[in-house]
């Protein structure tokens, strides 16, 4: 007998008073194996969990009598104004989540002035939800992450194309030129349902198959990785379009340093949600000292574990110049639809502005190390 999954709510309880209330509501709403998806990590989850740890180890320290008459959240990234430091991030198959998939995210997104980037593998045609997001009022920046395909003549053509329908910038995702072992998929039998796959990749010339023999490499030598990219595609590339390129799951200093080096636009520091290679760092942990390698050459942006306004303060004041969410926007989506990301993007926003309230910042330039406790 099959899983029987709730519909999505047609109304948002009033117990829902924070991001982490959506993720029971989300579960009832996806399958077993979708639900190993979306929470999975590679391996045995350790860098996943430290995503989240890291956020609760740190503490904030509160200031009291600011002037915080005529406060913001407004900041300009890579020359676009933004009403706040909230993305969302790139993540594929919204679909599984729900049926309305990236389409309902986005509208959500614009309805909360929210950026989103939209993943090379979602389920809807990059022009329709451009299309979504410039009829929204007033419309909603988009950017297009990237994974640079083996075939570099369907790279270009898929640039073209979100430079045609008005994305603002590519993020460039470098940090997964082979899956991770995501075993958590694995145990659960996860393949991705009839009718929900890349629509953007359609036409892309595969890989030839390749299948290790016994006592032979499994990996090296393969085709995957001798088409995986380099930074000499990052050349290749910013010959390619007009649009600001940043470089997606940044850990190293020397390679945050390199990215400036080349000319790109920002870094987002992730460790991919914890899907790729597990025990590296969290990505909290891993920004102070790209912060002070890079020493404002770039803006810095952060993913992994973000589920409360505090965190996004956290990560502003250890250099980042904003912050991209992920699972907490598929759980919104899964639980209510629209209605449950536009709630999820306002919880944060709204403990964000909390927390600068109470640290004494009355905008985000007044966040910094500073507000960190240090006793």
């Amino acid at each position: 007998m099959g899983e029987h999954l709730k519909p999505p709510l047609a109304q948002i309880p009033p117990t829902v008073a924070a991001v982490a209330d959506y993720e029971p509501l989300a579960r009832e709403r996806m399958s077993a194996p979708a639900w190993a998806w979306l929470q999975g990590g590679a391996a045995d989850e350790i860098t996943l969990r430290e995503n989240r740890a890291a956020f609760e180890r740190l503490r904030l320290a509160p200031r009291v009598l600011a002037e915080l008459a005529s406060g913001h959240t407004r900041l300009t990234l890579l020359g676009q104004p933004l009403d706040h430091p909230l993305l969302v991030a790139p993540m594929a198959s919204h679909g599984l989540a729900h049926p309305d998939g990236e389409l309902a995210t986005v509208l959500a997104a614009a309805a909360m002035r929210t950026p989103v980037v939209v993943s090379t593998q979602a389920g809807t045609p990059l022009e329709t939800l451009a299309q979504a997001a410039g009829d929204a009022a007033p419309p909603v920046p988009l950017w297009f992450q990237l994974y640079l395909q083996p075939d570099r003549g369907f790279t270009r053509a898929l640039v073209q194309r979100a430079e045609a329908a008005g994305y603002r910038a590519l993020v460039l995702t470098v940090d997964a030129p082979v899956s991770g072992a995501r075993n958590t998929e694995q145990r659960a039998g996860f393949v991705p349902p009839p009718g929900l796959g890349a629509v953007n990749l359609q036409g892309a010339r595969p890989l030839r198959p390749h299948t290790a023999r016994p006592g032979q490499p499994p990996l090296f030598g393969s085709p995957l990785l001798d088409a995986a990219p380099t930074w000499r595609d990052i050349a290749w590339l910013r010959e390619q379009t007009v649009l600001p390129i940043v470089l997606k799951g940044v850990l190293a200093p020397a390679d945050a340093v390199r990215a400036a080096d080349e000319g790109l636009a920002g870094v987002i520091v992730s460790n991919h949600g914890g899907r790729v290679l597990d025990t590296v760092p969290a990505t909290l942990e891993a920004l102070p000292a790209i912060a002070q390698a890079v020493q404002g050459r770039l803006p810095l942006l952060l993913d992994g574990g973000v589920r409360r306004g505090t965190d996004v303060f956290k990560a502003l004041a250890l250099g980042a110049s904003a912050v991209l969410v992920g699972r907490p926007v598929l759980h919104g989506l899964a639980a209510a639809g629209a209605p449950g990301v536009a709630h999820v993007l306002h919880l944060l926003r709204t403990e964000l502005e909390m927390a600068m309230a109470l640290c004494g910042c009355r905008t985000l330039a007044d966040i910094d190390a500073s507000r960190l406790w240090r006793g």
